[in-house]
């Protein structure tokens, strides 16, 4: 049970198991910070966090979500106004925020009945939820609408809950493939200096030949403009909803902490809660290798997330915002360790080999299978239909001295 308190300016929440789960035989914590006990459990709220527990957090709109939820309140009251109806004249809070993702597409497992039964946030009557990938083009050219601050109603009314809460800023919409699979349209922004969704696609494809378990992209044209299409990893094949939490609920990390937080935090997480914690480990020191030599310095904790297996055990999840930087400074947002720092080297990766519990020669071994994917990543691109330019665009992300680094290390 979720409870949720708002006098004036001032937010609180509660979370509360319901009794029948805690005796379940399949019965497991949605997050370390919710243990399985009798009785409200309050969190309190960090300065820049939200209201809710972080797993109740993870499923709330992003900030591409929230903009569209804002426009739309707005365009609402504006024609209330318009039709002498009464407006009610609160902002919108955390609670409105949470139950304005649509109910098909929230991350994870995790959904939200009102006390009649009825999930929030569901369709409107009449209307469909999350669109075919046919609609792409329209879906395009509302989201361009919000972006240059000329939307309609009927663009409002057309994306209204259609936002996912898989995190960042970049305009993206639920979208259902030609398979009847969720997935992620992420679509080109006007403020673009570089093709940045062929960026993700290739990042994600070349994640993939390298070995990493990756989240399945593809780039689909929607009249002229490339769009991503990532297939959603919370869902099975037959629709079925996984619990999912990101790597900060696991840490109990919450934003605005003072402090940096490391890989090797999450290897401590994976040993404590994964469900094959060695496996997955060496899968993090290749994805650390990857993002070191393809410049992805947005890796915060945000963008890396577990999968619930059994009983209290969880897997990594598959890799997704994957994306090169070729301006960005070489410091990760998670660092490879306290000791290390931010710093984004082979030198620092290496250095970590025996808390991954990796062997040199393992090591040596994936470092070669990532370096080697990696270099492939014109070709790719071109496979890709990025032209020259594009590749260009792109390059200081993917040839600087790590490289080399890593080269000089398989000797």
């Amino acid at each position: 049970m979720l409870r949720y308190d708002q006098q004036g300016a001032r937010e609180s929440a509660a979370f509360e198991y319901d009794p029948a789960w805690l005796t379940a035989g399949d019965r497991f914590a949605v997050e370390p910070g919710l243990p399985l006990v009798a009785g409200p459990q309050f969190h309190r709220k960090a300065r820049e966090g939200s209201v809710f527990h972080a797993a109740i957090a993870d499923t709330e709109p992003d900030g591409w979500g929230r903009r569209v939820i804002q426009r739309d309140h707005a365009r609402r009251r504006q024609e209330a106004r318009r039709r002498g109806e009464p407006v009610k004249a609160r902002p919108l809070n955390a609670m409105d925020y949470l139950l304005a993702v649509d109910d098909i597409s929230r991350v994870g497992a995790l959904r939200f009945q009102d006390e009649d039964g009825r999930y929030q946030r569901t369709v409107d009557e009449g209307r469909r939820t999350t669109p075919p990938l046919i609609e792409l083009g329209q879906l395009l050219a509302a989201t361009r609408a919000v972006e240059t601050n000329t939307e309609t109603e009927a663009d409002l009314a057309y994306l209204r809950g259609r936002g996912t809460s898989l995190g960042g800023l970049r305009p993206k919409c639920s979208v259902i493939d030609e398979n009847g699979r969720l997935s992620i349209g992420k679509f080109p922004s006007v403020t673009d200096e570089r093709p940045v969704t062929k960026g993700e696609v290739l990042a994600m494809r070349l994640a993939r030949k390298a070995g990493i378990d990756a989240a399945e992209a593809r780039l689909v044209d929607s009249d002229g403009a490339p769009v991503a299409l990532i297939r959603r990893f919370d869902r099975t094949p037959d629709g079925a909803r996984l619990m999912y939490v990101s790597a900060a609920t696991m840490l109990g990390a919450e934003p605005g902490d003072p402090g940096e937080h490391s890989y090797t935090e999450l290897v401590d997480a994976l040993r404590q809660y994964g469900s094959q914690p060695a496996t997955d480990i060496e899968e993090l020191w290749r994805r650390i290798a990857f993002s070191i030599l393809i410049t992805n310095v947005d890796d915060h904790l945000l963008n890396h997330g577990f999968l619930h297996v059994d009983r209290g055990q969880w897997r990594l999840a598959q890799a997704f915002d994957i994306n090169p930087f070729p301006e960005r400074v070489r410091e990760l947002k998670t660092w490879v360790s306290e000791d290390a720092g931010p710093e984004a080297t082979i030198e620092a990766l290496m250095s970590v080999t025996s808390y991954f519990r990796i062997t040199s020669t393992r090591a040596k071994a994936i470092l070669a299978e990532v370096e080697s994917a990696v270099a492939t990543w014109r070709e790719e691109g071109r496979a890709l239909g990025m032209t020259s330019n594009d590749l260009e665009s792109f390059a200081d992300a993917f040839e600087h001295k790590e490289r080399q680094a890593a080269q000089a290390i398989q000797g």
